[in-house]
């Protein structure tokens, strides 16, 4: 029996926990055809099928379920030692990855990157704009800064700001819809919503539903284009000024934002670098994501 290496064996974790050759690679961001080398070099090696192939399907044998216990160990340990020796460094240099929501960053966060990349040019920054929750136990991310109620425990955090959404339109639908609240108005809703909200509802009784869209930057752009009123984040409404808030509607309560890493990681100095820049800035300007109170 030859040894397995180390990519053989976080192969066949990827490959039991995802049961297809394509998203197993997807996860070790390799193609499936390296995947599938893999398998049959680790079968070799140990003189042994490790997977059933079937037509939907790679179905693991227990073997291949022992394996991958002992790969997944194996793996935490790896990330465990990755961050106590990140957690030590010292310089500001080196890669670096920070994660938001995508219209977060466009709205208001790229000034700060941008300053932060000018004040520190030896980080190599790297930016993933997405709303996924990434794993920071396994270093998919540094820093994370996420809109959420319940951020993870294993994470040490900060709640930067409270939330508030209201609703937003053009001026002339706002305007009409103050004027005349009992006369139809076109409405724009997320894909999952089945209708406006009661507190909508009561004072437009007569609401149109012109449209689903199931994402947000479109619903914004939709209503940028007049097509109706939606409800979104009082950050997104300061950020496009071709929008108007229907004071006369009320505001409701929406998730917190936090700024979140492992704890491993709190001392590192690039870290605190961005933190010093996102902190002083998100208790400056709270009336942004708050409203006035």
């Amino acid at each position: 029996m030859q040894h397995l290496n180390w990519d053989d064996l976080r192969t066949i974790l990827a490959l039991v926990k995802t049961g297809n050759l394509s998203k197993a690679g997807l996860e070790l961001h390799v193609n499936y055809t390296t995947v599938a080398r893999r398998i049959q070099r680790a079968e070799t090696a140990l003189g042994r099928p490790l997977f059933e192939r079937l037509p939907e399907g790679y179905v693991p044998l227990p073997e291949a379920h022992e394996i991958a216990r002992t790969a997944e160990r194996m793996e935490e340990e790896e990330h465990r030692l990755l961050r106590r020796l990140s957690g030590q460094q010292v310089e500001l240099s080196g890669p670096f990855t920070f994660t938001a929501p995508q219209l977060m960053i466009q709205a208001h966060l790229a000034p700060l990157l941008a300053r932060f990349t000018e004040l520190h040019p030896e980080i190599d920054l790297t930016i993933k704009a997405s709303y996924d929750i990434l794993d920071l136990s396994r270093r998919e991310a540094d820093l994370a800064l996420r809109i959420s109620h319940e951020p993870q425990n294993a994470l040490v955090g900060r709640r930067l700001c409270a939330q508030r959404s209201a609703y937003f339109a053009t001026r002339e639908i706002a305007r009409a819809a103050r004027e005349n609240p009992g006369a139809q108005i076109d409405w724009l809703l997320f894909a999952p919503q089945k209708a406006a909200p009661a507190e909508a509802r009561e004072q437009h009784p007569n609401i149109n539903i012109r449209a689903r869209l199931d994402d947000m930057g479109v619903l914004i752009a939709a209503a940028e284009a007049g097509m109706g009123v939606l409800r979104m984040p009082l950050f997104l409404g300061a950020a496009h000024p071709r929008l108007e808030q229907l004071v006369h509607l009320p505001t409701s309560a929406y998730p917190p934002v936090w700024l979140l890493n492992h704890r491993d990681l709190q001392q590192n100095p690039k870290l605190l670098a961005l933190k010093n820049i996102l902190i002083p800035w998100f208790q400056k300007n709270r009336t942004l994501f708050e409203g006035e109170g």
